[in-house]
């Protein structure tokens, strides 16, 4: 049974010790993407501080472009259906954005601890050898990884809390957009849909 247990302790070891370098990697790729998301958070704030967000501008173009599109003799609720779909659509892929920087949120700390843990393993070995020189290189690679992991989720945390803010209040305009397109769009009470059309014909 020690003999088994010694094994299973062995194969841990080497596994965690495997980890260690894909765990660091892992890290600091999280770091350089919540620089990136915090570029791109920068962009859009400022492109928000200059006129309507393009989220807006983008769906609006959507829009119109999709009633262009449309039969004119098309009943209403058809028009509706199409038009929700869209709006569906885009709500969902706006959503979906915020997905990747929730991942980051919750693999950031995951990502830091794993590289915390790893390296003080090697750490206890070198004290137990008296190689203070060993122990402290593996402590400052511990808590490097734990910094590093808890500031890309704390950034990624700060941005999702304000894109969120944002997706709600473009969601709303998007919806008071709809409406407003829709009720102009509406087809006249006297104006003939295809299918009263199409049964005058075959009447004929």
């Amino acid at each position: 049974m020690a003999t088994l247990l010694a094994l299973v302790e062995s194969f841990l070891y080497q596994l965690s010790t495997f980890l260690y370098y894909p765990v660091i990697f892992g890290v600091a790729g999280l770091c350089l993407y919540a620089t990136y998301l915090l570029g791109l958070f920068a962009r859009d704030w400022r492109e928000r501080q200059k006129g309507p967000a393009r989220a807006l501008t983008d769906y609006q173009q959507a829009l119109s472009a999709l009633l262009a599109g449309l039969n004119p003799t098309m009943p209403a609720t058809l028009q509706q259906a199409h038009v929700e779909r869209l709006l569906q659509t885009t709500e969902l892929a706006y959503i979906s954005r915020l997905d990747t920087v929730r991942f980051l949120i919750r693999t950031g700390p995951a990502l830091g601890l794993m590289g915390t843990l790893i390296p003080m393993g090697a750490s206890l070995a070198a004290l137990a050898e008296g190689n203070i020189p060993n122990m402290a290189s593996s402590m400052v690679s511990a808590f490097t990884a734990t910094v590093a992991g808890l500031a890309a989720s704390v950034t990624a945390y700060l941005i999702a809390v304000v894109r969120e803010k944002w997706l709600r209040a473009d969601i709303r305009e998007m919806e008071f957009h709809t409406e407003i397109t829709l009720h102009d769009h509406a087809p006249s009470p006297h104006q003939q849909t295809y299918p009263d059309a199409l049964s005058e014909e075959l009447s004929v």
